[in-house]
């Protein structure tokens, strides 16, 4: 593996870079239980950005793992799941913003805690975005790795704890120049009533083209999607 880049992400902390076509970036859970919560966006045009609906129908999928594709809102692929230790990923249970981890959590206040303080992904999210010229109306669908929340017989979410292992870990492989927002903050479905969120490490590198074909094969609409990919660079 070519390693460009390589940096630990510490927990309530966040993070943003550009993926560009080619490379892979690879995301590690270091303890266990942690949750990355993710944007991903067409670093050329940022108006393109992660649909998971479309992600998940039209793979015939609510379980991403390796051989799945993350899906843009042009059909095109943003991001193709190579390797995954962990099997389990939750596309549907969104990110927590104040409100949310004041309720659970309590005030947190930077006053009394200094850096460790109470974060919210939201916000934390929202930090990053900005660096990049995006707001509040840009914060739209979030990819929950390492988390897994499974739906009931009467349709209620059920967080999963210990869905991840220390040492489980994702790797994204970026068709596009894709823009990657991350934070490592508390699921906001985690029943922990301690705020706690865990840390995640960050490699950058670069990868063969060919690394990405069980997920270029894995179906008929993925090979039109990475088609689709490529023309935007014809």
């Amino acid at each position: 593996m070519d390693l460009l880049l390589e940096e630990t992400v510490p927990g309530g902390g966040h993070t943003s870079l550009i993926v560009k076509r080619g490379q892979s970036l690879r995301i590690t859970d270091l303890h266990g239980g942690a949750n990355a919560s993710v944007l991903l966006i067409n670093a050329t045009e940022k108006s393109e950005r992660l649909n998971l609906p479309d992600t998940l129908k039209c793979q015939h999928t609510a379980k991403l793992t390796a051989g799945h594709c993350l899906y843009s809102d042009m059909g095109r692929v943003l991001a193709a799941i190579v390797t995954d230790t962990c099997g389990w990923h939750d596309s549907i249970g969104g990110v927590s913003n104040a409100e949310e981890v004041y309720e659970r959590y309590g005030a947190g206040r930077y006053q009394e805690l200094r850096n460790a303080f109470y974060r919210n992904g939201a916000d934390n999210l929202l930090v990053e975005m900005g660096k990049w010229g995006l707001g509040i109306p840009d914060l739209l669908m979030t990819l929950n790795l390492f988390s897994r929340v499974d739906v009931t017989d009467a349709g209620a979410l059920n967080f999963v704890p210990g869905n991840s292992k220390a040492g489980d870990y994702v790797e994204l492989y970026a068709p596009m120049n894709t823009l990657v927002v991350l934070t490592s903050i508390q699921h906001p479905l985690d029943p922990n009533p301690e705020y706690a969120p865990r840390p995640v490490k960050l490699a950058l590198s670069h990868s063969e083209r060919d690394v990405a074909e069980l997920c270029r094969t894995s179906c008929e609409e993925n090979v039109r999607g990475f088609l689709n990919t490529d023309r935007f660079f014809l």
